[in-house]
């Protein structure tokens, strides 16, 4: 949130790799020509099946009419910071044969291989190719080798590639058979919105699928899985089949679990069904003029008072004052301001302090700051009688040290100090306290391609830096409103970027948080999915509010796509969340300067 103009809040984050980090390639070969019994042994290699036989990383693959080699298919598979989007199948092949791998590609650092040859795995590889280039490459099975394992991939953070009619010339081997059903799957831990489970494993196969309900909800390799998505206090019934190039099994005896009632922020902090939250410029004047706490509309459920600010970056020290009355001429008495307070709140408002803003930078690096910031926030809340805390930290307030690489669990001492002091005062104003969060996409849907430093260092450290706080308080949190302004393109679920301004970026967005997401593409780190009463939107109150304005008719058509399905365009959501909260903006002061468009709206279509 800015006190003046918009800045350009979202530049260029993750430095590209260089090509010296790329492996050279391996072994390509003149391809010798076939015995006239060798066949191709490939399963779906023109992919004119969609992706069947075919098990791609980190949901990374896609079939796609254009461009397409031969046929009306090929894959498209899309590479992340974190996962060179690999697609690969098992192929039955026979002991001391020799087998020719050819596909067509297109695009930066393609790759071809194979491997569990039982001699030497081989690959081969194009630095760029605009047109089809065809890559073969051909090996010898070892002495006792029946399987080998066919691939191919891109590289780290480069753009999408494509493969089409991929073959593999030789003689066939026995034919697969299918494995047995799973045993032994039992539900563990259960959260308010996710099943623990896992199994044996069984012979022969090379994958699992598990089912909820009798629906496939879930595509792994090992023999557990997290399903995640899943509404509180609510039963569910979870079966697992085995996979392999001959198909998939009969489905596992039935295993049935009940996810648990959730946390403290269950009942939404008393907040009606559907909330509007506004920011109140009360420490400061700009653009839009200072407005008192007595003229803020009955239309806000939540005000959050911008901003409460440190002493010092690292000091934790936070202080709150009313504006000036050089800067705010019309600025009320502090007396008068708490009675204003008092009489919103008889109204079954939420008046919260919010802590940072664009110019608040907050680093707990230390016990001495975390502690320092829990006392100072107390008494902020304590005088003027406030019903909770906002977390609006921006810019460089987090960011994770190198080699913080889970967000289930950080050890970054600005991150783990945030949490623990978030913790104390819940603790000490209990199920009542109101608890919010304001992050920039930045630091939240980003984490979807990028977290931290990444793997090999060079990314931006604060990529994805608030997913461990937001992760930690879950159970705590009242309400998480992302700031869906002043936002580069972002990365969503459907692995295209989407560009604020218009409705298409916040059913993307929001559907990131309600759906879950893999942090930095890592399918054994996945983000769960909030509840619906837990997210609200956030949006600028008009055009001089901040970049990434949208149009009351494009805010109504997020709205009708996340909570009715309807107007959802291109981006495909992945639920309906009627229980969506609402929405949050930057600010209150501005959506008065700009004859309430903001509130009228929101009220209009919830009939406030």
């Amino acid at each position: 949130m800015e006190r003046t103009g918009p800045p350009a809040r979202f530049t260029g984050v993750v430095a590209a790799f260089a090509a010296a980090l790329l492996a050279a390639g391996g072994l390509t070969a003149i391809a010798p020509a076939a015995a006239a019994a060798d066949t191709d042994q490939a399963r779906n290699g023109g992919f004119e099946s969609g992706l069947d036989g075919w098990s791609c990383t980190g949901g990374s693959g896609a079939t796609v009419s254009t461009p397409a080699h031969s046929g009306t298919s090929a894959l498209k598979a899309t590479p992340t910071g974190a996962d060179n989007a690999k697609c690969s199948q098992q192929v039955t092949v026979q002991p001391d044969s020799t087998y020719t791998l050819s596909a067509w590609v297109q695009g930066s650092y393609v790759y071809l291989g194979a491997d569990g040859t039982g001699t030497t795995d081989v690959s081969t590889w194009v630095q760029s190719s605009a047109d089809w280039k065809q890559l073969t490459t051909t090996f010898r099975t070892g002495p006792s080798t029946t399987r080998v394992t066919v691939y191919t991939h891109g590289w780290f953070g480069t753009l999408a590639y494509y493969a089409d009619d991929l073959t593999l010339i030789g003689p066939g081997g026995a034919p697969a058979e299918l494995p047995a059903a799973p045993t032994g799957v039992k539900a563990g831990t259960a959260t308010a919105s996710s099943v623990d489970l896992s199994w044996a494993g069984s012979s022969g196969a090379t994958g699992y699928n598990v089912y909820r309900g009798g629906t496939k909800v879930l595509s792994v390799s090992g023999t557990s899985a997290t399903v995640t998505g899943l509404a509180a206090s609510t039963a569910y019934s979870f079966q697992v089949a085995a996979t392999n190039s001959a198909g998939e099994s009969a489905k596992s005896a039935v295993v049935s679990a009940t996810t648990t009632a959730g946390g403290g922020g269950t009942g939404g902090g008393g907040l009606p069904a559907h909330a509007l939250v506004g920011y109140l410029h009360s420490s400061f004047a700009n653009g839009s003029g200072y407005t008192r706490m007595a003229d803020v509309p009955d239309s806000w459920d939540v005000i959050d008072l911008a901003f409460g600010e440190p002493t010092s970056v690292t000091s934790g020290d936070i202080r709150f004052s009313l504006c000036p009355v050089a800067e705010c001429p019309n600025v009320e008495s502090v007396a008068d301001f708490k009675a204003a307070i008092k009489a919103k709140q008889a109204k079954g408002k939420k008046v919260l302090i919010s802590i940072g803003g664009q110019n608040g930078q907050v680093q707990l690096a230390t016990a001495a700051a975390r502690d320092t910031f829990v006392s100072s926030v107390s008494k902020i809340i304590d005088e003027y009688g406030l019903d909770g805390l906002d977390i609006d930290f921006e810019g460089h307030s987090l960011s994770l040290s190198t080699g913080d690489t889970d967000f289930r669990n950080p050890t970054t001492p600005v991150v783990v100090n945030l949490i623990s002091a978030v913790k104390s005062l819940k603790a000490k104003y209990g199920d009542k306290f109101v608890l919010t969060m304001a992050p920039e996409t930045f630091f939240v849907q980003l984490g979807y391609q990028y977290y931290g430093s990444g793997p090999w260092g060079g990314q931006d450290p604060r990529a994805g830096a608030y997913l461990p706080v937001i992760h930690a308080l879950r159970d705590d949190l009242t309400l998480l409103h992302v700031q869906d302004y002043n936002s580069g393109s972002i990365m969503g679920l459907d692995n295209q970027y989407h560009s604020m301004g218009g409705a298409d970026f916040h059913i993307a967005m929001t559907d990131m948080l309600l759906t879950g997401f893999p942090v930095a593409g890592d399918q054994t780190k996945v983000f769960p999915p909030l509840r619906p009463d837990q997210v609200a939107i956030g949006l600028p109150a008009s055009t001089q509010a901040g970049n990434g304005h949208t149009s009351p008719a494009e805010v109504t058509k997020a709205l009708n796509c996340l909570t009715q399905k309807t107007d959802c365009g291109s981006y495909p959501t992945h639920g309906t969340w009627p229980a969506l909260r609402g929405l949050m903006t930057w600010s209150i002061n501005w959506d008065r300067f700009n004859n309430g468009e903001f509130s009228k709206n929101f009220d209009a279509y919830f009939g406030s």
